[in-house]
């Protein structure tokens, strides 16, 4: 009878044991299991493609410092990467503008996600002739009737595209207020077919993020620089005064066409999409925007007195 008794003991023993290993399997298999941390795993992006240069620049030294991590840029026209917002593949949006209140309650609704959005850098949409143009300072009221087509000179406004891109949307409403382009607009597919149409016909006018050009310490920048150049546009502070897309002059606002940076993330646990956002806001890469000649948004802006030595 005893002997009985320590059989079933034991076989209760191993059943118990059984039973809690297999329940634990299939916890394990039905816990979610995040296929990325914020320093390791692959993640896409989509990027405007205004920013191409810097966010190049942001990744590469973000994968330098977490070499297990790899993010996939894909870059097109404004209104692609909005539209990617409903797309579940891509974690982060990058571009100039924050989801509507349409856009949040959908990205809620349909992926189960609290979406994010920050601004972090200000960009400037630059204005380039071409070097043996006779006119390189404009107001914004030429520049105005010049995308409405009511100049009487020749000059031709080229840009990214004609209805998709952030330039054309800064340019439709808030230098035309929602007003239409005239007939001699060129739209080119990309900035690079902006700065190589400008840089071939003399008579253009283009219009392009200043990241493209303003940052002399790239050797591909610097190359763009000898083929265009950068025209003076009517200071909002002060009547009269023209001013460069600088720096400076984004911050002070005293450069008339300044737009936001904004990224916005819709992943639902601590990714590599988190990471990234953390960098872009932090101080490396705030201190990459400023590097780009982008004004960062997250990083103070530090004016300094200079006396200039003959």
């Amino acid at each position: 009878m005893k002997f009985i008794k320590s059989i079933n003991l034991k076989t209760v023993s191993i059943c118990l044991i059984g039973w809690f290993v297999l329940c634990a399997g299939c916890r394990s298999k039905n816990e979610f299991v995040p296929p990325d941390t914020v320093r390791k795993g692959v993640i896409n992006i989509s990027v405007d493609e205004s920013f191409k240069p810097v966010i190049d620049e942001q990744i590469k030294v973000y994968e330098g410092s977490y070499p297990e991590a790899t993010i996939v840029a894909h870059y097109k026209p404004e209104a692609e990467c909005l539209r990617d917002f409903a797309n579940d593949s891509i974690r982060m949006i990058i571009c100039t503008r924050q989801y509507s209140k349409s856009e949040d309650r959908f990205i809620r609704d349909s992926m189960k996600t609290v979406p994010s959005a920050m601004v972090i850098a200000y960009d400037a949409i630059a204005v380039i002739v071409h070097p043996g143009a006779p006119d390189s300072m404009f107001t914004m009221e030429e520049i105005k009737e010049l995308l409405k087509g009511n100049t009487n000179n020749n000059l031709v406004p080229v840009m990214d595209g004609n209805s998709a891109t952030s330039t054309v949307r800064f340019l439709l409403d808030s230098v035309l207020r929602q007003g239409t382009f005239g007939p001699k607009v060129v739209a080119a597919k990309s900035s690079v077919e902006v700065l190589d149409y400008v840089a071939t016909t003399q008579n253009a006018v283009g219009f392009i993020g200043v990241s493209w050009i303003g940052n002399k310490e790239d050797t591909a920048q610097t190359t763009f620089l000898k083929k265009v150049k950068i025209a003076y546009v009517e200071s909002t502070n002060k009547p009269g005064g023209y001013v460069l897309p600088l720096q400076f002059n984004i911050y002070s606002k005293a450069y008339p066409m300044v737009r936001d940076l904004v990224y916005v993330l819709k992943e639902s646990h601590k990714g590599l999409g988190h990471g990234f956002a953390s960098f872009l806001s932090g101080e490396r890469g705030q201190l990459i925007f400023k590097r780009s000649y982008l004004q960062p948004a997250r990083f103070d802006f530090i004016l300094r007195a200079a006396t200039l030595k003959e």
